[in-house]
């Protein structure tokens, strides 16, 4: 029905019937009666309107305090629709708290940072990677000017120019952070983070990684280039000193040979084209295979001691051996001659371990934390000495990671040190 028609039907009724019963008592008794009892209903019916509009005052002033007032007549429809808006109203206000808590949550979850100010870069709201990144509380910072918060020049600068198209780096709390402000609505301002230290780590490392790759490779190209340019300049060399050239030149091939072949090894270890292919490796045999290697490599000038008491394992046989047998090479190379190596294949509490101990030079505790990484040397002069590429922990750290184990280091300068790489439980065959 027409909404109007609601109102003004009854209220036609009504009036219609005052007029009808006013004027059979006019009919009955005279026009006196008739009409006083017309202003009689008329009055009692004004009545019981102002009643219900003092009832809907009061409530309009505090529509939380009750329920809505019953009605009679045409404020039935009123009070029933005042009833579906506002069922409808608490309806959608449940939604919006459902939504906001799921914007909230969403905010909490996030790697970047979000704070929410107003025009005058008040704080109103922010997220917990804003207060890692920022130093900030919500609790605490809420309501306050965020340029008092954070008492950064280029920060302050930044909010002064406007320039916000562009994000600004800032180096915050030992952190390299990247911020940008973007204004929203009229009056309010959201101020994003990302902490970018992860990223510029790994890129210094590339840069350093290329570095140190150019400089391995052009120190042993010098030497071969050189020898070429004397042997062309000079082709009456004696026999002695030509074939000493071309030992050296030989030597120096070969170590551009093992440097080239361990970056390519980490190159695959790092890649997703080469997952991991498993099969069962028979580990009494590959540490065997181990020492052989290391007692070749250190022609009776270390003793070798072997124990195995863990089982078989499935993983892939290559990259484990080349792993295992750097562990063992690093070993002899760093122990002076006479030293004690132990290679051992043990079954621990949670894992499997791969242990070489020695009681060589050891290693200053200030470097153990950077062993693994890529042409970091202790000392440089005695890697050139070893014949070491600087990659072969590198290779370790990554050949365990694709097994899901780890690499521990525990060393005493001048005592010996101890390499364990632990294997899960998981890499037993089922």
């Amino acid at each position: 029905m027409n909404p109007k028609l609601v109102f003004w039907v009854p209220a036609t009724l009504r009036l219609g019937l005052v007029l009808l019963g006013g004027a059979v008592f006019w009919w009955m008794s005279g026009p006196v009666t008739g009409l006083a009892f017309a202003l009689l209903v008329t009055i009692g019916l004004l009545a019981s309107q102002l009643m219900y509009l003092h009832k809907l005052g009061e409530w309009l002033d505090d529509p939380q305090s009750g329920k809505l007032p019953d009605g009679w007549g045409a404020w039935t429809e009123v009070f029933a629709r005042l009833y579906r808006l506002r069922r409808d109203d608490e309806r959608h206000q449940a939604e919006l708290a459902e939504w906001l808590a799921r914007f909230r949550q969403a905010m909490q979850l996030l790697p970047e940072g979000v704070a929410i100010m107003d025009d005058v870069l008040f704080l109103e709201w922010c997220n917990p990677a804003a207060e890692r990144h920022l130093g900030l509380t919500l609790e605490r910072d809420k309501g306050r000017r965020v340029t008092n918060l954070i008492r950064h020049p280029e920060f302050i600068d930044y909010i002064i120019l406007g320039r916000y198209e562009q994000p600004l780096t800032l180096a915050i709390r030992g952190r390299k952070l990247v911020v940008q402000i973007i204004p929203f609505e009229n009056r309010r301002q959201i101020l994003v983070t990302h902490d970018a230290t992860e990223t510029e780590r790994i890129e210094a490392m590339r840069r350093d990684f290329i570095a140190n790759a150019s400089h391995e490779l052009r120190t042993p190209l010098t030497v071969i280039v050189g020898f070429l340019e004397i042997a062309l300049a000079d082709p009456g060399l004696d026999e002695k000193t030509r074939t000493a050239h071309l030992e050296l030149m030989t030597e120096q091939a070969g170590r551009m040979q093992r440097l080239i072949e361990d970056m390519l090894t980490l190159s695959r270890l790092e890649s997703d084209e080469y997952p991991l292919k498993r099969e069962r490796i028979e580990m009494r045999a590959l540490v065997e295979q181990i020492a052989s290697d290391a007692r070749a490599l250190s022609n009776g000038r270390h003793e070798v001691e072997v124990a195995v008491d863990g089982p078989d394992v499935m993983g892939n046989a290559d990259e484990l051996r080349s792993a295992f047998g750097n562990l063992a090479s690093n070993a002899v190379r760093y122990t002076p001659a006479g030293g004690h190596i132990k290679l051992s294949w043990t079954r621990g509490p949670n894992d499997l371990r791969f242990e070489v101990a020695d009681d060589g030079i050891g290693i200053d505790e200030q470097h153990i934390s950077r062993l693994t990484e890529r042409f970091y040397r202790v000392d440089k002069s005695r890697s050139r000495e070893t014949q070491g590429t600087g990659l072969g922990l590198a290779i370790v750290k990554h050949v365990l990671l694709r097994h899901g184990g780890k690499l521990a280091i525990r060393s005493v300068a001048g005592k010996g040190s101890v390499f364990t790489a632990s294997l899960p439980n998981t890499t037993l065959p089922g």
